[in-house]
C-alpha cells in the first residue's frame, strides 16, 4: 500500500507515467469510465476548499467510483477532539482511498502512518500540495511540450505558498530550469529552499520587480497572498496587493508565455487577462481532475 504525501516521493519516471495516463484519459475518457467501479474515495477536508475537493470527487465519479467524507472540521468528530490518527483508522473501515486536506503541516503524513488504505495529501498548511503540482506539471507539459529548458517565474506569496514549494520540488528534477522569484522581502521563498537550489547549481534570480523580468519568462506562476497564514492582519493588508497582473504588465512578455495560478485568485490577476491566449489557470483546473484520476488509478493499483 502506498500513499502520496510529498511530490518528492514520486520518481521522474512515475511523474512521466502519470502524465501519459492523464493524456490518455483526455483522449479516451470512455476507456476509464468504469475503472474504479465499486471503489470509494473519502474526502477528509479539515480546511475550506472548492477546486481540490470537487476535483477529487469528480475524478472518482468519472472513474466509476463513489465518494464520501466531509468538507469542514466542524462537521467531523475532530470537533469533539478526535485525533487525525483515529479518524484515519476509522475511515479505513469505510473507504478504499483517502484524500485529506488539513491546516496543520504533517497531518496527512500522520494519517498515512495510521490508515490501512492509501492517503493522498490534498494540502497541509503552508507545506505541500502534491496533486496541485501534478495539475501544474500537466498544464506546463501540454502548453510548452516539455518540462525542461524553461524559465519559470513565481510571483507573490513564496513564503507560505505550498503550491510554490511543491512545484519547485518537482521542477528541480528536470534539466536546465531557471527559477525567477518575485516577491516582497517579507514573503521571500524560505531560506532552506533557496539554499538547496543554489547547492544543486540551479540558476535563481530574486527580485521585487515583476515587470523587469517579464520578457525572459516561459511560465509565470502567480499566487495570492494568503491571509489565513498571517498572524497579523495589518501586515496581510499591507502586502496583499503587492502584485496585480494587468494587460499593460504583459506588454513585454513572450507571446507564448503561459500564465498559471493555483486559484482561488483574489485580485492578483485582472479579469481582463482571462481571454488572453496565455491565460492557463482554468485549463489548470481541468488538468487537475485528469491528474487526480491518474493518481487514484496508480495508488489503487488499477491497470
Amino acid at each position: 500500500m502506498r500513499s502520496l504525501i510529498d511530490i518528492a516521493e514520486l520518481s521522474v519516471e512515475e511523474i512521466d507515467k502519470l502524465l501519459d495516463t492523464a493524456n490518455d484519459i483526455i483522449a479516451n475518457p470512455e476507456k476509464y469510465a468504469h475503472k474504479c467501479q465499486g471503489k470509494k474515495l473519502a474526502t477528509l477536508f479539515f480546511e475550506p476548499s472548492t477546486r481540490t475537493r470537487l476535483s477529487f470527487e469528480a475524478a472518482m465519479y468519472e472513474l466509476g467510483g463513489v465518494c464520501l467524507g466531509f468538507s469542514a472540521a466542524q462537521s467531523s468528530s475532530a470537533s469533539k477532539g478526535e485525533s487525525v490518527a483515529d479518524t484515519s483508522k476509522v475511515v479505513s473501515c469505510y473507504a478504499d482511498i483517502i484524500a485529506m486536506r488539513h491546516p496543520k503541516e504533517g497531518a496527512p503524513l500522520v494519517a498515512s502512518m495510521n490508515a490501512t488504505i492509501p492517503v493522498i495529501n490534498a494540502g497541509d498548511g503552508g507545506h505541500n500540495h502534491p496533486t496541485q503540482t501534478l495539475a501544474d506539471l500537466l498544464t506546463i507539459k501540454r502548453e510548452k511540450g516539455r518540462l525542461n529548458n524553461l524559465t519559470v517565474g513565481f510571483c507573490g506569496d513564496l513564503k507560505f505558498g505550498r503550491t510554490v514549494h511543491s512545484l519547485i520540488t518537482a521542477l528541480r528534477r528536470y534539466e536546465n530550469v531557471k527559477f525567477v522569484l518575485i516577491s516582497p522581502n517579507e514573503l521571500r521563498l524560505p531560506t532552506y529552499v533557496r539554499e538547496s537550489l543554489k547547492k544543486d547549481n540551479f540558476e535563481i534570480v530574486e527580485t521585487t520587480d515583476l515587470e523587469s523580468v517579464m520578457p525572459e519568462l516561459d511560465i509565470l506562476y502567480m499566487t495570492r497572498v494568503q491571509g489565513e497564514r498571517f498572524f497579523n492582519e495589518e501586515e496581510y493588508l499591507r502586502l496583499r496587493d503587492s502584485y496585480i497582473l494587468t494587460p499593460e504588465k504583459l506588454a513585454n512578455a513572450k507571446p507564448d508565455m503561459s500564465i498559471l495560478h493555483p486559484l482561488p485568485r483574489v485580485n492578483e490577476i485582472s479579469v481582463a487577462i482571462d481571454n488572453d491566449s496565455r491565460a492557463c489557470y482554468f485549463k489548470q483546473v481541468l488538468n487537475g481532475k485528469y491528474m487526480r484520476m491518474a493518481l487514484i488509478l496508480m495508488l489503487l493499483g488499477v491497470e
